[in-house]
């Protein structure tokens, strides 16, 4: 019986054992405790990744927000993650270390500067270093667990954000003409542009005084060209005559009348056919991709007409060189010739520019020739000596002057905006005295050279002519940069601020004139040079003397007229914005 028993419950285990039915729900119950942990696991940390992702975008947003209330980041921060469901915000004050609980979200706010150009990206931002100009968030916080809390460590999201707004501003280098020769400018601009220019005193002191919309001249100038759509950029990349930008000027809406019919006047009158390239004139960096006929939202980009107008002629001349024969219309001279030569502009560094901290804007390089025969009156000197001849070789070279935007501030908001630019006038040669190398005069490369200059002509009893020659100079330098500032108020008025190396009331002719040295050939003739010159120099210079100030009114009116000053450059600011906030980091 035993062992039959045995037998029987043998027989039943091999058959349960070999039996497969219901093997799943067993299967199924031994696992579903471990599949049901790893689904636990993977919905908290998929709600983990979504809330992180938010949390960053939402930091995104506070960073920006932060950055356009740099007076106020905390505040700015607090209420962008509040209004944005953030819960229970609270900011971490420097030297503070406060734990994320669950609720409770912490923040740390930085306000610092950030420098787009340093090369190291991680050191571009600056922590506490003023002005401010850029905001850093980073926020932690203990996300939401639904499920498996038990099986994982608490885990903290932590995220950051960095934000910057990019100040703008509109500025020019050049010299104003604050008086005006219209016979010298006409002559000038008859010169450049290869016409006939013959404008009156009032209508240059028009185009001095008139302002023009940049971007609706630049809108006038693209319907010359036909360019029917695109952007201020397009335009930019295009090229136009003298002719075509005075009329797109002319067109221009709210220009005065006589400054209207003055640009008329000198479309119609331009004969020269030489197309500049227009972003060489004026460079309008991030706003030249908006679409034509767009404005920029606090953001003014006017010019003057006649800088405009005389840095498009200066380009426009293809031959880089003007000759202008003046004649006798100098008051004290009897005949008047200028050669002027005019270096290419600097690579990227127009006379106007839109742009942010360390734009550059420079004018021309200038060299002015002039050569000129002084009326003598009485020409009866002591001795029995006469002066036949008294001439003024003067030659005039004017390095290029620059200013560059060194800070935009806002320190309270865009009614306290600051500009900061460092500027300096070119440096200056003058000399009285004949050239070496008259052939390289247009070639800025080649540095000039000067020798004694036939200055006077003298004849004594029945001797033959005798030559009396000399030479001066002088110079302006500027060794450093000086810096200029421009406020809300200055920028509203178009406000021209001028840096200079000299007292300006100070003429350089007169300093060339008195430090003029002469000497005389007289080899063979048996006179004493000594004695002969005792009583020449003196009448000489004195001659000189009276046509200094005409002379110095003739080289203002054509520098400044080019857009170039001896010693002195004039720097304005037409406009600024502190800029939108965006991302950097």
């Amino acid at each position: 019986m035993p062992l039959r028993r045995r037998t029987k419950v043998g027989r039943l285990a091999q058959r349960m054992l070999a039996d497969k039915r219901a093997n799943f729900a067993v299967m199924t119950a031994l696992s579903a405790p471990v599949a049901l942990a790893l689904a636990a696991v993977a919905i908290d940390e998929a709600s983990i990744y979504t809330e992180r992702r938010q949390a960053q975008a939402m930091v995104d947003l506070a960073a920006i927000t932060a950055a356009s209330n740099i007076n106020n980041v905390n505040t700015a921060v607090v209420t962008t993650l509040t209004d944005n469901g953030m819960p229970g915000v609270v900011v971490q004050a420097s030297g503070q270390t406060i734990p994320p609980a669950v609720d409770k979200t912490v923040v740390t706010v930085t306000r610092g500067r950030y420098a787009s150009s340093t090369a190291n990206v991680g050191q571009r931002f600056q922590p506490g270093v003023t002005p401010y100009n850029a905001a850093r968030v980073t926020l932690t916080k203990i996300p939401a667990r639904y499920f498996a809390s038990s099986l994982l460590p608490t885990p903290v999201i932590g995220t950051q954000a960095t934000a910057s707004t990019t100040p703008q501003a509109t500025f020019s280098v050049g010299s104003r003409l604050l008086s005006v020769n219209g016979g010298i400018l006409n002559a000038l601009l008859s010169g450049l542009l290869g016409g006939n220019i013959s404008l009156s005193v009032m209508d240059y002191n028009g185009l001095i005084s008139a302002d023009v919309s940049v971007l609706s001249f630049m809108s006038a100038l693209a319907t010359q060209l036909n360019i029917t759509a695109g952007t201020y950029s397009d335009v930019l990349a295009s090229k136009a005559t003298v002719g075509q930008i005075a009329t797109a000027m002319a067109n221009v809406p709210g220009l005065g009348n006589t400054a209207k019919v003055a640009l008329q006047t000198i479309a119609s009158k331009s004969t020269g056919t030489a197309k500049i390239p227009l972003s060489s004139l004026v460079d309008l960096g991030s706003i030249g991709s908006l679409g034509l006929g767009q404005q920029p939202s606090g953001l003014g980009i006017d010019a003057s007409a006649v800088g405009m107008l005389t840095a498009a002629a200066v380009l426009a001349n293809g031959t880089n060189q003007a000759a202008v024969d003046l004649g006798a219309t100098i008051p004290g001279l009897l005949s008047t010739k200028l050669n002027i030569a005019i270096g290419e502009p600097a690579q990227s560094s127009p006379w106007l520019a839109v742009g942010g901290i360390g734009t550059v804007v420079r004018t021309a390089q200038t060299r002015i020739k002039l050569t000129a025969s002084v009326g003598i009156g009485t020409p009866g000197l002591a001795g029995g000596i006469n002066l036949v001849a008294v001439n003024l070789p003067l030659n005039v070279e004017v390095a290029y002057a620059e200013a560059k935007l060194t800070d935009i501030t806002c320190p309270t908001g865009p009614s306290s905006i600051n500009v900061s630019v460092a500027a300096h006038p070119g440096i200056a040669q003058l000399n009285l005295a004949n050239s070496n190398t008259p052939s390289s005069f247009a070639d800025f490369s080649q540095p000039q050279t000067f020798t004694d200059a036939d200055i006077a002509e003298v004849k004594l009893l029945l001797i033959p002519l005798i030559q009396v020659t000399g030479s001066a100079a002088t110079s302006v330098t500027n060794n450093s940069p000086q810096p200029l500032t421009f406020n809300a108020t200055d920028i509203a008025n178009k406000t021209v601020r001028t840096v200079s190396t000299r007292n300006i009331s100070q003429s350089l002719t007169t300093s060339l004139v008195d430090d003029l040295s002469l000497s005389a050939n007289l080899l063979g003739l048996g006179i004493d040079a000594t004695a002969l010159l005792r009583t020449v120099k003196p009448a000489v210079v004195a001659l000189l003397n009276t046509v200094t100030a005409p002379v110095d009114d003739l080289l203002y009116n054509v520098l400044s007229a080019l857009g170039v000053g001896l010693g002195q450059a004039d720097v304005r600011v037409t406009g600024a914005t502190c800029g939108r906030a965006v991302l950097v980091q």
